[in-house]
Order: structure tokens, then sequence, then C-alpha cells
């Protein structure tokens, strides 16, 4: 039997040596790359994480220690370690194993994650809590170098610096430009400042220099002046420091020995203390570790070539996107293009190598983003930020109290809007209509068609005057869907179908399963009308006018229910809305989720003949 196949729990690797835990990493890094290759999913994170999981496991003690990960992608090799190995074909699979961390699905996820930069924030929490009921047990964050671009971390980190409690943050950085760190140097310093002897020492200087009168508590105050001018310049954790944290590091995230060595040393320090460990991005297997942003999250692909097994015919909306930005970026010099560390994911790269002085990645930070977009519109520029649905829940402040309180031309491009898929609830993008919505001076449109958001982001750049946001989904165009598209006009629908007694009114892509709708219920007799919304707010005044004549309405949207478009054109006719219901909605592809909810073609018809049969 293989390693692999006996670790059931964290206390299977209790009694494996450090040559064992070598061997169990070689295996784990093979396992990992077959399953997801069959699955998809994030590869190239999980890769290079495997000792530092495995070292944490083998030291700390689950789930009554506490492990958090931020933003949970890279958990799976915790998953294997924690009795998850067998359920492992099912990933991010629709009733299967998440690709985040969820406290349903296992006592060892102990705090559930899916956007970036939370877990210093809720580990310290779990100290806080822990702290007031008087427990004992480790809490440690593993944190990633990009995460470490949003603001919450260094709001969390001040806290805990000024907090004094025992607290460990695990940075994996994996960065090569401070690779050069880790060496014997630098293993020997992090060896002198860890042990139990040199810590016992310092304390004990300290206490005897307090001792000496008069001059002690001079001299101890000047060997803690000279220590900190020393350590600006040799120690790289120096900001870590001035937080209050003990930083211990650079060390190499792919040495069990080094690993295992200072967790074991520095698991019983007192106050809050950062490692930084240095680890190789998709490492073991080097298709992904030549280029690891494409190994990053992952459908299902070839091991031999790392190519996918299927590519998507049909054209993409993010691609419609990009061709659009750049070809209104040539007309128009104001504008500017910024991201959150998602240029590739938005469509921004050919942007991005055009027009590179117009470019801004600001990193993980879309808080920043949104104030930073307000402020290039307050100066004359004209930004659009592209960001995903559910990323965009972080920047409501900023988008209320920044761009639209003034009334800024800032553009939003809502990419992954709607259901996204396999990466679950936290990921999926059925708010954004809820929480824009109420928003003074905001305007939402909805393309149903890729010529459509074309129009609609032409629209937005030259003709409009103020906030306004672009919402369109993952995923690619159907063969089948409607390629009319009428010139844009504020605050305008548009006609597809007129018919009798019932009327359907679609919200963006939706449009594309109202067209199966109808199709279906023409079958059985029926000649409803068919609307497309485009613009969720405001509501065109002409179109509620035409809606009163029908004795039936249905609106079909992607978004939940509450506070949607279906729900805010209520107050002006009564319709029947047709939307996601108000909950978190879980991983599937978009084919499965839609039929479960009942709004795919077939169940969007069936829903209005059980309203129209009574």
């Amino acid at each position: 039997m293989s390693l692999i196949e006996k670790m059931n729990s964290p206390d299977d690797l209790k009694a494996l040596s450090l040559k064992e835990l070598a061997a169990l990493s070689q295996e784990i890094r093979a396992f990992l790359i077959r399953e997801i290759s069959q699955t998809g999913g994030h590869l190239a994170s999980n890769l290079g994480v495997v000792e530092l999981s495995v070292a944490i496991h083998k030291v700390f003690n689950s789930p009554t220690d506490k492990i958090v990960w931020d933003v949970g992608h890279q958990a799976y090799v915790h998953k294997i370690l924690t009795g998850r190995r067998d359920r492992f074909n099912t990933l991010r699979q629709l009733d299967g194993l998440s690709g985040f961390p969820k406290p349903h699905e296992s006592i060892h996820d102990t705090f559930g994650a899916g956007h970036s930069s939370t877990s210093i924030s809720a580990a310290l929490g779990l100290c806080a809590a822990r702290d007031l009921k008087r427990e004992s047990y480790n809490v440690t964050a593993v944190i990633g170098d990009g995460s470490m671009t949003g603001g919450l971390v260094y709001e969390a980190m001040n806290n805990a610096g000024r907090s004094n409690t025992d607290l460990l943050v695990i940075l994996n950085d994996n960065q090569m430009s401070i690779a050069r760190n880790v060496g014997a140097v630098s293993r020997h310093l992090n060896d002198i400042r860890t042990a139990p002897v040199y810590r016992g020492a310092k304390r004990d200087v300290h206490k005897l220099l307090m001792n000496i009168p008069h001059l002690g508590k001079r001299m101890d105050k000047w060997i803690e002046t000279a220590k900190d001018a020393v350590k600006f310049m040799l120690v790289p954790g120096v900001i870590f420091e001035e937080m209050g944290f003990q930083y211990f590091g650079p060390v190499d995230g792919h040495d069990l020995r080094a690993l295992v060595g200072i967790l074991n040393n520095i698991r019983d320090i007192k106050g809050p203390v950062l490692l930084h460990v240095v680890t190789t991005k998709g490492k073991g297997y080097a298709l992904a570790e030549q280029s690891p942003d494409a190994f990053h999250g992952m459908e299902p692909f070839n091991i031999e070539t790392g190519k996918p097994k299927a590519v998507s015919k049909d054209p993409a909306y993010t691609d419609a996107f990009g061709e659009t930005l750049l070809s209104l970026a040539d007309r128009q010099d104001k504008l500017v293009a910024i991201t959150a560390a998602m240029p590739d994911g938005t469509g921004m790269c050919r942007f991005q190598k055009k027009y590179p002085e117009r470019f801004f990645d600001v990193g993980i930070a879309e808080s920043h983003a949104i104030t930073f977009a307000a402020g290039m519109a307050k100066g004359g520029a004209l930004p659009i930020v592209a960001v995903y649905s559910s990323f965009l829940q972080r920047a409501y402040d900023q988008i209320l109290h920044d761009i639209c309180i003034q009334n800024l031309h800032v553009v939003l491009a809502v990419d992954r809007a709607g259901i996204v898929g396999q990466d679950g609830e936290t990921h999926q993008g059925i708010f954004d209509l809820s929480f824009l919505a109420h928003m003074p001076n905001m305007t939402i449109m909805a393309p149903g068609s890729r010529r459509e958001l074309s129009e609609m982001l032409t629209y937005a750049v030259l003709k409009h005057n103020g906030p306004i946001a672009l919402r369109y989904p993952k995923g690619s165009e159907s063969a089948s869907s409607h390629q009319q598209c009428q010139t844009v006009e504020y605050g305008k629908s548009e006609t597809i179908f007129t018919g009798r007694e019932v009327a359907i009114v679609s919200v963006g892509t939706m449009l594309d399963t109202a067209l199966q709708a109808v199709e279906r219920l023409r079958k059985f007799g029926y000649n409803p009308s068919l609307y497309n919304a485009r613009f969720v707010k405001p509501i065109d005044i002409e179109l509620t006018a035409h809606l009163r004549r029908y004795q039936h309405i249905f609106i079909l949207e992607d978004n939940v229910q509450t506070g949607g478009y279906g729900e805010r054109l209520c107050a002006k006719v009564p319709v029947n809305i047709l939307a996601f219901p108000d909950k978190f909605i879980e991983q599937g592809t978009r084919k499965e989720l839609f039929y479960r909810y009942g709004l795919d073609g077939e169940g969007v018809a069936k829903r209005i003949m059980d309203v129209l049969l009574g």
C-alpha cells in the first residue's frame, strides 16, 4: 500500500520519518496532477504547497489546532491529508468535494474561504475567542504573497501586532525575486533565532540589564536601537517586525527538514509570529513551473501537453470585451484600463501590450481599484475597471461613496456575472444587480449577446456620462443566441417578438434561455411576446406601459430574486419572477445549475405553463 493510501487523518503523519514524508509528498504531487487533469481545478498553487501542507500537519494537531487558509484554492493537499482523498474525483463537481475549505465538509476546515486576504483577520478572531475562553491551542494562517496586496491584511496585522496574542502567520511566497535569501546563512540565522536557548538568553540579558542601577535601562534601550538599525539593513521582514510580529525566514518551502524544524521551534513562541516560506508555484510538473499562471485554474487537461481536453468553439463574452476595449482605446486617448490582478481573466492583455502606460493592475485590491478609478476620473481620465462580479462585492462602499456620490464617469465591466459554476458559493455572480441597482446615479446594462456587449461598451465610453456598469457572464455565447442588435438608447429595451396574453422580459444573457422557452411554449399553442430588457437601471417606462396589456408577465434573470430587476419592476406592474432563490448557490456546471433551479429553457417553459394552467 502506498503512503498516500494510508493518509486518512493528520494523525497518520505523526509516525512518518522525514524520508517517508518526502516520499509522501511526491505521491501527493502525482495524485494531484492525475486527478486535476480529470476534474479541473487549481493546480499550480497546490503543487507549490505540498511540503508546506505536510509539515504543518506533521507539527500541529488539527482540528484542535486551527489552520486558516487564505483564498483556500491551495488547500487541496490539506483535504487529502484530512481524509478526503477518496472523494477527490468529485472535486468541484455538483454535490461533490469543494475546491475551497468548507466547514460543513470537514472539521479540519476551520474557516470558509474563496476570496483573498481574509485569513489573518479570521485567525486573529479565533485567537481572541480562544483567549477569552482561556483555552489553549495554536492558530495558523496560511497566506499567499498575492493576497498580501489586499488592504485587509495590513488592518489585521496592525491589530494582531497590538494585541500581542499568540498567532502564527505563514507567508507562502512563490516569487523568484527573493530566492537568493534562501541558503545556508539564512537557515543558520533562523536556527539561532528560533532556538529555545537563544530566546531564553535574550530574556535573561534583558532581565540582567534592567537590574543594573542607573545604566541598565539606558544600555538595554541602546542595544534595542542598535539591533533595529542592523535589522533594517539585513532582515528582509523588518516591515512585519515593525508591525509587532516576530519574523523568521525566508525558508525553503520544499525542504521538509527545514520546515518541520522551524515549525517545531516557533510553535510555542509567544505573541504574533510570521514565518516567510519560499515556494515554487507548479513545483514538480515542468509545464506548470514554466507557466504557473496558465496552470492556476484549469479545466480538465492532457497531462503530456498541458492543453485543455475540450475547447469551446463558441466565442467568449470576455473576448468581445477585450476586442472592443482595444478598439475604443484607439479612438479615445483618455481611456485607461484598470484591473485587480486579473489582466488575463478579464480580457485586458491585448490592451496591456499595446497601451502599457494606460493600463493599471493594482493587484488583489478591489476597493483600491475603485477609488483609484474615481481619482483618475476626477483628474480627467476615462477609466474602465474590469472585475469579476463576486469580487466587486468587496468594493461596495467605494462604488457608492467615491463614484456614485460624485457622479463620476467610471465604467464598471462586471465579468463573471450570474452563475460562474464549479467554484461554488463564493464565486457565483448573482448579487451584483441587487447591490448596484439601489445606488443613486448608477446605470446598469446587461447585454444579451456578444455583439450587444460591444455596442453597450461603446455607448458607455463614448455617449454616457456618469457611473455605469456593464455585466456579462463567464464563458461563450451559444450558436443559437439572438444576433440582432438595435442601436443602444439610454434606458430603452428591445422588442424581440410581439405576441399576446403572455410577456417574457429577459435580462442579459438569459435571452438565449428565453428564446428556447418561447420555442417550447409555441408547441403548446402559446404565442408569447419577448422583450430584451437591456437596461436594468433605469427601467424602460415605455416597456412597463406595454406590459400592462398582458395577463401574465414573466421576468427571467440570473440574479437572486431579492433586489433584482424583477422586484424593481414589480413596483410598476405585477410580474412573476424567474430568478435564483435567495440562497448561496452551490458548485456545479452552469448547465447543471440552471437545470436544478428550473432556469434552463425547458424549466422556464414548464414554470410558465404551470402558471398559465393555474
